[in-house]
């Protein structure tokens, strides 16, 4: 039997008409591709996912970084907990508006990446937020996510509907237990999944803080690396603690980080108050930076401890008099 060929269309990029990446949460998760959120289980990716539903439900930011002005719809699949004593309840605590969070009912049929139902849920919703968790519970009964050719066919499908309807599309995965391996290779199946994602961030534990869990950016193919972020877990539930100093190498070889930066930074501020009510900004800057703190770093202790800057004949100083002893 002759192979039919394929019709031969070129498209000149000068018909191209060019589009700005929007962002979700720059540079962290884009509208119209795919994120995966990636990490060991219990280290709490689908705790920092709920969270991050809950306040875009309510038109509200988990992080400054976050693009919302209003309330967002979500559609959030989990083959991991039930509905009702597991996901509501995490919802409600996190203070969700569930009235925004849909499920699609998979009571009479699994659902799969390249189900026809996803796309249905996002027009009728109008989600700008899509979360399959976990990847490999919605690859269809017959696909080996092992399989580069499948796992790129399927992912590529999917990203087509992000594009197509301009939603986030987040994708959790566990890692596998091959430690030491470079974190592309740590995530289930197929690297052509890591491949597909513009962004992969890396959920883990911090070694040493048994309540602090890392977020640091492993992959992004839209802008520069996001800062890496924390959030604590503990009796009181989850607490978003923002910029941390913290490798991705550290959280997957089990390394306790270096002295984290914003308290050092802290420190050097209040040692530098005991001696003066006011310093020279490039002064306390060229201190940290031989310490190894950022300037952002500095900045966020400012920031917490309430110290202001004040212009004296056109010089800035740091008001070091108001430092909160916290």
């Amino acid at each position: 039997m002759e192979e039919q060929k394929t019709e031969l269309k070129l498209i000149k990029m000068s018909e191209v008409q060019s589009q700005e990446i929007e962002w979700l949460w720059f540079p962290f998760i884009p509208y119209g591709k795919l994120t995966i959120i990636q990490g060991d289980p219990g280290d709490g990716k689908t705790t920092l996912v709920l969270n991050i539903a809950a306040k875009l439900s309510k038109g509200e930011r988990l992080d400054e970084n976050m693009n919302i002005t209003e309330t967002v719809n979500i559609i959030y699949q989990t083959a991991e907990d039930g509905l009702a004593d597991t996901v509501k309840p995490r919802l409600e605590l996190a203070g969700a508006d569930c009235e925004r969070i849909a499920v699609i009912d998979e009571s009479e049929k699994s659902l799969s990446m390249i189900d026809e139902r996803l796309e249905g849920a996002i027009v009728r919703t109008h989600a700008k937020l899509l979360i399959l968790d976990p990847i490999q519970a919605y690859l269809g009964g017959g696909m080996d996510m092992n399989r580069a050719n499948e796992a790129r066919d399927m992912t590529k499908r999917l990203g087509a509907l992000a594009e197509k309807y301009k939603c986030a599309i987040i994708l959790i995965g566990h890692m596998n237990k091959a430690s030491g391996n470079k974190a592309a290779y740590r995530g289930m199946g197929s690297i052509d999944f890591f491949a597909v994602a513009r962004s992969v961030l890396l959920v883990g534990r911090v070694e040493g803080e048994s309540n602090i869990r890392a977020v640091v950016q492993i992959k992004n193919n839209l802008a520069q690396f996001g800062h890496p972020k924390a959030f604590e877990l503990s009796e009181n539930g989850f607490k978003w603690l923002g910029d941390y100093e913290i490798t991705a190498d550290e959280v997957l070889g089990g390394i306790a980080p270096r002295a984290n930066k914003l308290e050092q930074a802290k420190q050097l501020l209040r040692e530098l108050a005991e001696t003066s009510n006011a310093v020279h900004s490039n002064e306390i800057f060229d201190m940290a930076d031989k310490q190894g703190i950022s300037k952002r770093t500095l900045e966020n202790a400012k920031k917490e401890l309430g110290v202001r800057a004040k212009k004296i004949n056109n010089s800035w100083y740091w008001e070091l008099d108001r430092i909160k002893q916290i």
